[in-house]
């Protein structure tokens, strides 16, 4: 059957699929890391913790699954960008927001082949952030540094977009209404936040790397637990945060099952914010 120019449904089994990889992703990490931090340890970077995957009997199909979800995540970010698929329309806030999704999108593509090289490689993941082995390849290159600038600012501002979606409940627009969306808002948006201030912290490394011509200041979620570390009450802000993204974790689950498309969903699909206000 073919599809008419404006028919965006074959972007929704991407749309899930990446969701579920990243989903997956969080899952990993935040399992991990609260782990170790029950153990006397520290919270694992995604480095870490997809490394630690690569010894275990089923880690090995798990880094696929995390791979091609990613890679997924990445090509559905790129797509929903470039036609819009979730109407943030082309003023001021609607492109910042589209440039974010790309952005984002790289990031967890970056992340998606580290996966696949530690399968490939054998690496333990403790190589370092796949963050900042990007951003010294992307200062390398003309008016690198001016480059790395704008992705730490608009890092930044996707940061603070997931910020103000958590506190306001935005996201409750792309959701399907149903029982479990109704009951469990509150470990959504606790997710959302944890999300937001994850994105927010590494877009200001992302800028102090640019802003010291230095890539070793950029740095992913490693170098976010490793800051929260340092401050007072570190170890109790570190283990929040985790509880956090495993809240993201089940986010990003719940979008690969129930999210809407604008573009591309039926017309009588109502949305959890919809419901909410027919009360």
């Amino acid at each position: 059957m073919s599809h008419s120019p404006s028919d965006f449904t074959w972007a929704v089994p991407i749309m899930r699929a990446g969701y579920a990889g990243r989903g997956l992703t969080y899952l990993v990490i935040a399992g991990f890391s609260l782990w170790a931090i029950w153990q006397g340890g520290s919270a694992q970077g995604t480095s870490s913790a997809l490394g630690q995957l690569e010894g275990s009997a089923w880690g090995a199909a798990v880094l696929v699954l995390i791979a091609l979800g990613l890679a997924a995540y990445a090509v559905w970010r790129v797509v929903d960008a470039i036609w819009d698929l979730e109407d943030y329309g082309t003023d001021a806030k609607g492109l910042l927001a589209r440039a974010g999704q790309i952005v984002t999108g790289l990031i967890h593509l970056a992340i998606g082949i580290a996966a696949a090289a530690i399968l490939i490689t054998s690496a333990d993941g403790g190589g370092g952030s796949a963050i900042s082995t990007a951003v010294g390849r992307l200062m390398s290159m003309p008016f690198g540094i001016w480059a790395v600038g704008v992705v730490g600012i608009i890092t930044l501002g996707a940061g603070l977009y997931y910020g103000r979606k958590a506190l306001r409940e935005d996201y409750r627009d792309d959701l399907q209404a149903n029982h479990f969306t109704l009951h469990w808002n509150p470990a959504l948006r606790a997710g959302v936040l944890a999300q937001g201030i994850v994105v927010t912290v590494i877009g200001v490394f992302i800028l102090i790397a640019a802003l010291s011509a230095d890539p070793g200041q950029a740095g992913g979620l490693g170098q976010t637990f490793t800051w929260l570390s340092q401050q007072v009450f570190g170890k109790v802000l570190v283990t929040l945060l985790c509880l956090g993204l495993l809240g993201f974790s089940l986010f990003c689950f719940v979008n690969a099952a129930y999210r809407i498309v604008p573009k591309a969903a039926d017309e009588g699909m109502v949305s959890l914010a919809k419901r909410l206000q027919m009360g």
